[in-house]
């Protein structure tokens, strides 16, 4: 039986009266704002980039992928706001938390963005509010970091006097098949009242919802997920180098075994991995695990191989150098092809190319970069030095100038047919050339 606070909370969603806040307008945010307002609720978007919110209430494009003209619209109608000012955290319902959750340098859970929020939040909370994390984070975040916070700021209860849950975000950049609306919902409340609100929220927003027992749950299945996809694919990224000391193809292995209708799951090698998730999350709980004395093996190996795939692929291009380019490493010149993390997006969180970029350039090359979807180079965290680098243009004058091109990132806007016949050596790390039905003297896989 849901309390009285929480029957007012549901009919407020069933009848579209309710205001939603979204702390974070980026890569999750902003689809879930716009989820949000296609259901016909009045939006509040908070962010500390004020360029950010400036451009999001001009009409202007914050991420490339999405689409903004709904955004501008419900500006236009006073149905969607974005703001630097956290003073305004009062004024929705329900606030939903969509912030960065990166790892420091030592693996470890950096937690500075989501506690900032709550604090934030907790100095405005007011009765009868729902907040709910969707940060990837370790099982016990919601309930021993936030609640906490929450109740010494505010001076309130939960369960009593607001609600708290943990519902992670499932956002795949550039995915055409599947956007936020389209992806079931798993849902956590601390209690049964939050539960009921989150549900009642997010079952409006999206195709269906899956409750679970509590927050810790539904942050263990987020982490699942990405360290189901981490060790999959460190799986692929070994069994790579086995085939390719047989003299065998993966990529030929993997289109062969997945015609199998069942027991089998396509995962792909790569140059190492990228994006906000399954570089980081595994290690959430790793370091979780820690405290419970439990050792975590299987992932941390899965760790291991995928972050040693870089220097595996130097090498492999060291190699390809010298023997088919005639030229040392160390004297050449390189074009990384693709700079986001993965293909058709301008996103280069966790890039394993910044990471090809300084492993390279530290054995003495020179570098450059394309990337249709990357113009300049934006600041990062693990390499703050290559900020405001400029995407070059690819045409045959300008890669005549280059010893060699490294296909990094697997963009569907490239000719790759032109690049491989103006190119003096290509090395493919995504297959990529082989799919479009390219053979080549010049061209090796990585």
């Amino acid at each position: 039986m849901t309390s009285p606070a929480a029957q007012q909370f549901i009919e407020r969603v069933d009848n579209r009266s309710l205001v939603v806040g979204i702390i974070g307008l980026g890569y999750v945010g902003i689809p879930l704002a716009l989820a949000t307002l296609r259901q016909g609720f009045r939006v509040v978007g908070f962010d500390i980039d004020a360029k950010r919110v400036d451009d999001i209430n001009a009409g202007r494009s914050a991420i490339k992928h999405i689409p903004m003209e709904p955004i501008a619209q419900a500006v236009a109608a006073d149905r969607f706001v974005a703001t630097a000012d956290f003073d305004r955290l009062g004024e929705p319902d329900a606030l939903l938390i969509a912030v960065p959750t990166p790892l420091t340098r030592h693996r470890e859970p950096d937690l500075s963005y989501v506690a900032k929020t709550t604090e934030a939040i907790g100095r405005r909370l007011r009765r009868g509010q729902l907040v709910v994390l969707e940060s990837t984070t370790y099982p016990g975040t919601t309930d021993e970091v936030m609640r906490p916070i929450l109740e010494k700021a505010s001076g309130l209860k939960s369960g009593e006097d607001f609600f708290l849950a943990f519902s992670p975000e499932r956002e795949d950049p550039g995915n055409p098949d599947f956007g936020t609306s389209s992806i079931p919902k798993v849902v956590g409340g601390d209690g049964l009242d939050a539960q009921a609100m989150a549900l009642a929220l997010y079952g409006a927003l999206v195709v269906s919802t899956v409750p679970v027992s509590s927050t810790a749950t539904a942050e263990a299945v987020k982490l699942t997920e990405n360290i189901f996809r981490s060790v999959n694919i460190a799986l692929v990224n070994e069994l790579k180098t086995v085939y390719s000391a047989m003299g065998i193809d993966i990529w030929e292995v993997i289109e062969a075994a997945k015609t199998k209708p069942f027991g089998f799951m396509p995962f792909y090698p790569g140059p190492g991995l990228g994006g906000h998730c399954v570089p980081i999350d595994p290690f959430y709980l790793t370091w979780k695990a820690r405290e419970y004395d439990v050792a975590t093996r299987f992932i941390e190996l899965a760790g291991e191989i995928n972050t040693r795939m870089p220097y595996l692929v130097v090498d492999r291009l060291a190699t390809l150098l010298d023997l088919h380019g005639r030229k040392n490493l160390s004297d050449a010149s390189i074009l990384i092809l693709g700079l986001a993390y993965k293909k058709n997006v301008e996103d280069t969180r966790e890039s394993p190319s910044l990471k090809l970029i300084e492993l390279i350039e530290k054995r003495g090359a020179r570098t450059a970069f394309h990337d249709p979807h990357v113009p300049v180079l934006p600041p990062t965290r693990e390499h703050p030095t290559l900020a405001g680098r400029r995407s070059v243009p690819v045409d045959p004058a300008s890669l005549a100038a280059f010893d060699a091109v490294l296909i990094a990132t697997d963009h569907d806007d490239v000719d790759y047919a032109a690049i491989v016949a103006g190119s003096k050596l290509v090395v493919d790390t995504r297959n990529v050339c082989a799919r479009a039905g390219i053979k080549a003297e010049n061209v090796f896989k990585a």
